[in-house]
């Protein structure tokens, strides 16, 4: 864990040093709140609803499978949806990008390529949201899902959504850099739904549950079900992680049985290179996410395997969530 982590979970004495930024941040970010709330900064209603899904904190909160699910959700209801992002860790050479099956995450970023190669709909990304929505309406898009952005507040949004990590929570409690917020946990109560993402959910707050049921090949392609695998491969593997916390990723292999044998985190993001995976023995298997997949698949070893992950709402959660999409976006 990085030393920024220890502060922002484990109370290191660090984020004292801190505060003070902290203490400017919030100074900062309150008069841009009030600017857009009295007009003095202007806010763009897109041509389409727009649904935000996003948190209060820094990421690794599980975003992505809530707009993959979502997205299905959609679907099912005959609706063409698509999806804007930043595009975090990538870098174009004009914006807005529309991706296509040759978009790189170098390009796109990780997660909007994640999103586009599951979800097969468009999926536009760039640092103007607003114009991204344009460009998604034209494609014949009838709503919107941005991932991420909820403190973008230049564009307006019709459903707001925001993921919590049930675990770590908010951490220490204090803004950035001192501790892991972005915003106060006061604006959990003004947003439509709060979705806890593993833990215990507080009340109000809907469960999602990450539900993993089988393994592929990286090099191949080739599917095996959990069980198969470990029949086949033994439970002894390696894994690694590059995602917001790696140490989920982790637990989730050994609730799921195995025994990590060599197990290596890298930050959110990690643009992977060969050199990354010399310390691992090609003997045995090597795990990852499927967002890491998308970032390295062409200096992946035979040994490299992906989980993917569904995210899942009880039936109870998904009806009030329908019922929310359908009065305040479908209305």
């Amino acid at each position: 864990m990085r030393l920024i982590e220890q502060a922002w979970y484990q109370n290191h004495p660090i984020k004292w040093l801190l505060l003070p930024l902290s203490i400017l941040f919030w100074l900062l970010a309150s008069i841009r709140t009030w600017a857009y709330s009295c007009g003095l900064k202007k806010s763009v209603k897109a041509d389409v609803p727009v649904i935000v899904v996003g948190n209060i904190g820094v990421g690794g909160n599980g975003k992505t499978p809530v707009v993959i699910y979502l997205v299905d959700l959609l679907q099912k209801l005959g609706v063409r949806v698509g999806v804007t992002a930043r595009g975090y860790g990538g870098n174009a050479q004009s914006y807005p990008l529309t991706l296509d099956p040759n978009t790189l995450p170098q390009q796109a970023g990780d997660e909007p390529v994640l999103i586009y190669q599951r979800c097969k709909i468009p999926v536009v990304v760039g640092p103007d949201r607003v114009a991204n929505c344009k460009q998604l309406a034209a494609q014949g898009c009838q709503v919107v899902i941005s991932d991420d952005g909820l403190q973008h507040y230049r564009l307006q949004r019709d459903m707001e959504i925001v993921i919590i990590d049930g675990q770590r929570r908010f951490g220490n409690g204090w803004l950035l850099p001192a501790g892991p917020l972005r915003e106060l946990p006061s604006r959990l109560q003004t947003v439509d739904a709060v979705i806890c993402n593993g833990g215990v959910p507080k009340s109000a707050e809907m469960q999602l549950t990450l539900q993993p049921e089988h393994l592929v090949h990286v090099q191949s392609g080739n599917t095996l079900s959990l069980e198969k695998f470990i029949e086949i491969h033994g439970r002894q593997v390696q894994a690694l992680a590059g995602i917001g916390n790696p140490q989920r990723f982790f637990n989730t292999l050994t609730n799921l049985s195995f025994t990590l044998n060599k197990q290596s985190e890298f930050v959110d993001h990690h643009k992977f290179i060969a050199s990354d995976f010399i310390a691992f023995d090609p003997e045995l298997p090597l795990l990852m996410t499927e967002k890491d997949v998308v970032k390295c698949r062409n200096i992946c070893a035979n040994n490299a395997w992906y989980l993917p992950v569904d995210g899942v709402l009880s039936d109870a959660d998904k009806q009030h969530l329908l019922h929310l999409i359908n009065t305040r976006v479908l209305n």
